[in-house]
């Protein structure tokens, strides 16, 4: 997903050609590009594994699981359009280094947490990455567009979401093993204070071990791409125009609907792979344990890596608005028949709503901004900051499950959010776009 808001971006065609100050840093810094891709992609994802672990860490209901997905998204809400007024002022590679100190200060926040095993301290630390990450996200694309000639910075974007999303194939399944591993959870009924507190900075150390290890990474790839800084002095951005967002807001029908199908698109994804694990350890589901259900989450991602890769053969097939409402038809379906089976069939059919979602975010993303021309940075800036949804519906599908005592109940959050999304593709192709 593209989880920043677009930034004009002016690219002397000519500078590919010039020397290289870097001494051949170009090819190493595209490189170290698509590796932060495939990293992000890991990191944003894992806290699906950090619901899981925590809920039974700290005995959590699943309303405050959620609160993992609330901490990480309100801060891509809150960061995204002042993150693009940031690069606009300091350019690409000084943003995308301040991106990576913010990551790698918040990664370090995971060690007292640990040790403390304090949950509202993890959940301030998973606020500060997810600002850490918006920032690189504003700067993403543009780096990646301006390492090389102009003429091929499609295809190096679409490469560079390839790695994304295999980096959130690979990084949920490996932290399955090394974030959830074989511990069972602690009777706190029985178990004194000590014991509890014990149990849960044992649990918390894998943590604070890993995103140690994230933190010394982002520093050294900030360390690089400042020495290679020379690379993009071809590279300047427009300032960003906040003049006519809330017009466009208010006035536009298309937006409107387009913001909307994101907000509920995103808190959808969300809530499936936040809840899957706690979905799967049902008895009448597939009763699993922490590690095996967080590998089989990985699954869940799996099918939107596929379904990506056959996104250009089908939205060749149809107009997009047709395959956005087959593919949330598609989700609906998968939904319901979870909900009204039990065994594998349940627990696979929601896992294989991943596979739906995979060409949701851009046929939305492209259908709400169509026609906008000059107003399109305004218009993607509306859609990026609707993110936020991953930070509510996720918390609302934990809400309903606690008060209605059954998780399955709560697939009703999302099977609502993809009623909206098809009737957004219905719409949209029954209507000309309109500028």
């Amino acid at each position: 997903m593209a989880l920043a808001p677009s930034v004009a971006t002016n690219v002397d065609p000519n500078a590919v050609d010039q020397p290289d100050k870097g001494g051949g840093g170009t090819k190493l810094v595209l490189i170290l590009a698509f590796a932060v891709f495939f990293l992000l992609g890991g990191v944003t994802n894992i806290n699906d594994l950090l619901v899981g672990k925590f809920k039974p860490m700290f005995h959590l209901t699943h309303a405050q699981a959620n609160l993992v997905q609330m901490a990480f998204f309100i801060a891509y809400g809150a960061f995204s359009i002042p993150a693009g007024i940031i690069m606009s002022k300091l350019g690409y590679i000084r943003t995308f280094v301040l991106g990576f100190i913010i990551v790698a200060a918040a990664a370090f926040l995971f060690i007292p947490a640990s040790a403390a095993a304090s949950y509202p301290g993890f959940l301030a630390a998973l606020f500060c990455i997810g600002a850490g990450i918006t920032v690189l996200q504003v700067a993403m694309n543009p780096v990646i567009t301006t390492l090389g000639p102009v003429e091929t910075s499609h295809s190096r974007l679409t490469f560079a979401q390839a790695f994304n999303s295999i980096g959130v194939f690979l990084m949920v399944y490996g932290g399955a093993t090394f974030l959830l591993g074989d511990s069972k959870p602690i009777d706190a009924d029985t178990a004194s204070e000590a014991q509890i507190q014990a149990y849960r900075v044992a649990e918390g150390a894998s943590i604070g071990t890993a995103y140690m290890w994230l933190g010394v990474l982002m520093l050294v790839i900030a360390a690089v791409f400042w020495m290679y800084r020379s690379t993009l002095d071809h590279a300047r951005t427009d300032d960003v125009k906040l003049e006519g967002t809330w017009g466009l807001l208010t006035h536009n029908r298309r937006v409107q609907f387009g913001a909307l199908c994101i907000f509920v698109y995103v808190g959808a994804e969300v809530a499936i792979g936040s809840n899957l694990m706690a979905y799967l350890a049902e008895p009448s589901v597939m009763g699993l344990g922490l590690q095996a259900a967080g590998k089989l989450v990985a699954m869940y991602w799996l099918g939107a890596l596929v379904g990506r890769l056959l996104g250009g053969f089908i939205l060749r097939l149809a107009k997009p608005g047709r395959v956005l409402t087959t593919f949330a038809a598609g989700a609906i379906s998968l939904i319901l028949l979870s909900a009204v089976t039990t065994g594998a069939l349940s627990g696979w059919a929601l896992i294989l709503v991943g596979f739906c979602n995979s060409l949701m975010f851009p046929t939305i993303f492209s259908l709400a901004t169509e026609g906008l021309g000059e107003r399109t940075p305004q218009g993607s800036g509306i859609m990026c900051t609707a993110i936020i949804g991953g930070a509510i519906v996720p918390f609302l599908f934990g809400t309903v499950a606690d008060l209605s005592g059954d998780i399955r109940i709560a697939l009703a959050v999302p099977l609502v959010c993809y009623a909206i999304i098809a009737s957004f593709g219905l719409w949209t192709a029954a209507r000309p776009t309109t500028g």
